[in-house]
């Protein structure tokens, strides 16, 4: 299959990319490159521009062809979404539904969209399935769950095909092709930990007052490569006409405090760090039921924590960090 990937210059686009190519399928780049980078797409097609120019996804459309879309293109830092709502409304959604209208025109009626857990906000219940109450605190999982809406509206009208994937904390790297997240501003926990460990520099634990039961935030984290089997086996799933949304997480949860200790163990080094107040936007725990994802995509996460751990110390090894 031929496949058009937004956003695959980035961490776990450029990953995905990698996997759909092991599978056997075609793969082609969309990316602005605001985050990306060109290494984590090397000997990839290429089509540099932003999700939000109808011009140049139709210049990608029209010259690859793809019989599908996975999309990765977005904007996805929760404290920036607070503090700058309007960029995060105008990439993640009129930036998603132009894609989708580059889509109708050039034929193609399958989508595998990067969705996030932020669509369910605070749960009621632990852990989370798909029929859990959506209702995001944030304006970054607002804009996942319309994008979502979206697409259930355009099945019926387009014929279109979908599967939104619900990612908890992806983590982890992919050390055999040379890909991890490299970030300019970085705010995602385990690489901030694993460099403080490696520097002896404290990073700051954002919260220390939660009904958890160590008082920090308690997440879902899972490994990118696992990630990445799940998008090739939703895509290679879809069928016309079909839509729905799956959980892609470990099913269990562990606390900030928790990484750091695992971080501490696989390293080997003591982990500094500080105490700081809770950040806007973040609700106190976030744990997955991965049930469907399972029973539909027969897909199970089969790395551990620690083995995303070591993936992303071997990964910043590689580039000196």
């Amino acid at each position: 299959m031929k496949v058009l990937v937004t956003g695959g210059a980035g961490f776990i686009g450029g990953v995905t990319g990698r996997a759909l190519q092991a599978a056997g399928h075609e793969i082609a780049v969309f990316d602005d490159f605001s985050t990306g980078h060109d290494w984590a797409c090397q000997g990839m097609r290429v089509y540099r521009g932003d999700i939000r120019d109808r011009s140049a996804l139709d210049k990608a459309f029209g010259e690859f062809l793809p019989d599908a879309a996975m999309h990765f293109a977005a904007k996805a830092v929760v404290p920036e979404s607070v503090s700058n709502p309007g960029l995060y409304y105008d990439v993640n959604v009129v930036g998603s539904l132009r894609l989708l209208e580059a889509m109708r025109v050039a034929g193609c009626r399958k989508i595998v969209f990067s969705s996030s857990a932020a669509v369910y906000g605070t749960p009621a219940i632990t852990p989370i399935d798909e029929e859990s109450r959506q209702h995001p605190i944030n304006p970054y999982g607002r804009t996942k769950k319309q994008f979502e809406e979206a697409l259930e509206d355009a099945r019926p009208a387009d014929g279109l095909s979908y599967a939104c994937l619900r990612y908890f904390n992806a983590c982890g790297a992919a050390p055999e092709w040379g890909l991890g997240e490299v970030r300019e501003h970085e705010t995602h926990l385990v690489p901030l930990v694993i460099r403080a460990a490696a520097t002896g520099k404290p990073f700051t634990i954002w919260g220390t007052d939660y009904e958890t039961r160590d008082g920090t935030c308690v997440r879902d984290y899972v490994d990118v490569r696992d990630l990445a089997d799940a998008h090739v086996l939703a895509l290679e799933r879809l069928r016309p006409g079909e839509g729905g949304a799956y959980n892609l997480g470990s099913g269990q949860g562990t606390t900030v405090r928790e990484v750091v200790s695992s971080v501490g163990r696989v390293m080997g080094k003591k982990v500094p760090f500080v105490d700081g107040p809770r950040r806007a936007g973040d609700p106190a725990s976030l744990v997955a039921s991965c049930s469907k994802a399972r029973r539909y995509l027969g897909w199970t996460p089969g790395r551990s924590l620690d083995d995303s751990i070591r993936a992303v110390a071997e990964f910043l090894r590689s580039r000196g960090g």
